[in-house]
C-alpha cells in the first residue's frame, strides 16, 4: 500500500493533509524519516506520524446504547445523531445498521462494513429484532395469536411477517420483529387499538445489549457477536 494512502487510512487526515505532513518529515518508518507519498509499506514496517504510531483502523462494529432524543441518522435540525456519542475519528465511515425512532431507546448497531449491515437491515434475511413495549392501555395474552399471525397495518397491502409477542404484565410486553417497516411495532399496536408509551430495543438477531452500558455508552463488539449476524 502507498503510505500516503495508508496515512490516511490510519488517521483522519486526507490525502493532502497526509502529503503535507510527509513533506514537513513527520512520517517514519522503522525510526527512519521517509517523505516519499508512494513509499510501499509492507506488514513488517513500524509507521509512526508525529511521533504516535499508525496501524490500519479496518472494519468497525460498535454496540450503543441510545438514549432518546437522537435520532438514527447523520443530519437533522432539530436532533443530533447517535454518531456523535462515539467520540471517533472518521466516523463518515459509519452507519447504522437498523434505525430506532427518536423516542426510542436501546441497542443500535454501528458498522464500517455493508456486507454485515445487510444481514442485519434485510427483509429477506429475517434477522430478529427484540423489543420491550410500555403501553397505555391494558394488554392480554388474546392478542399472541393475532401478532404470530400478522397484523394489516394502515396503508399497507397484507400482513406483517409473523411476530412474537410475550406478556410480561398488564401494561408491558416483549415483541420480536424480523422486519423493519416505518413505525412498525407502534403501528403493530395501533392497529389492535392500543398505544405504545415506551420503546426500548433489548436485542438484534443473537447480540443483546450489554447490561453494563448505560444510556449514551458504547463499545466495541466482541469477535463471538460479530460473527453472530
Amino acid at each position: 500500500m502507498r503510505l500516503d494512502k495508508f496515512i490516511c487510512e490510519s488517521s483522519s487526515l486526507t490525502r493532502s493533509l497526509a502529503k503535507k505532513a510527509l513533506h514537513r518529515g513527520e512520517v517514519t518508518c522503522d525510526g527512519i524519516v521517509v517523505k516519499d507519498s508512494g513509499f510501499k509499506v509492507e506488514a513488517c514496517h513500524h509507521i509512526c506520524l508525529a511521533g504516535e504510531p499508525l496501524s490500519l483502523i479496518g472494519p468497525r462494529f460498535i454496540m450503543l446504547n441510545k438514549p432518546v432524543d437522537y435520532i438514527c441518522s447523520t443530519q437533522d435540525e432539530v436532533h443530533p445523531s447517535v454518531l456523535n456519542l462515539l467520540g471517533l475519528e472518521r466516523r463518515d465511515e459509519l452507519h447504522i445498521a437498523g434505525r430506532l425512532d427518536v423516542d426510542t431507546t436501546g441497542l443500535v448497531l454501528i458498522t464500517s462494513d455493508g456486507q454485515w449491515s445487510h444481514k442485519i437491515t434485510s427483509p429477506k434475511k429475517e434477522c430478529g429484532k427484540r423489543y420491550l413495549v410500555t403501553l397505555a392501555d391494558p394488554i392480554d395474552e388474546s392478542l399472541i395469536a393475532p401478532f404470530q399471525q400478522g397484523i394489516a397495518l394502515r396503508n399497507e397491502e397484507g400482513l406483517t411477517k409473523p411476530a412474537s409477542l410475550t406478556i410480561i404484565d398488564s401494561h408491558t410486553a416483549r415483541l420480536v420483529i424480523t422486519e423493519g417497516k416505518y413505525h412498525q411495532v407502534k403501528r403493530m399496536f395501533a392497529a389492535v387499538g392500543n398505544k405504545v408509551v415506551g420503546l426500548h430495543r433489548e436485542a438484534v438477531g443473537h447480540i443483546e445489549l450489554d447490561e453494563t452500558l448505560t444510556s449514551g455508552q458504547w463499545r466495541y463488539l466482541t469477535e463471538e457477536e460479530i460473527q453472530s449476524v
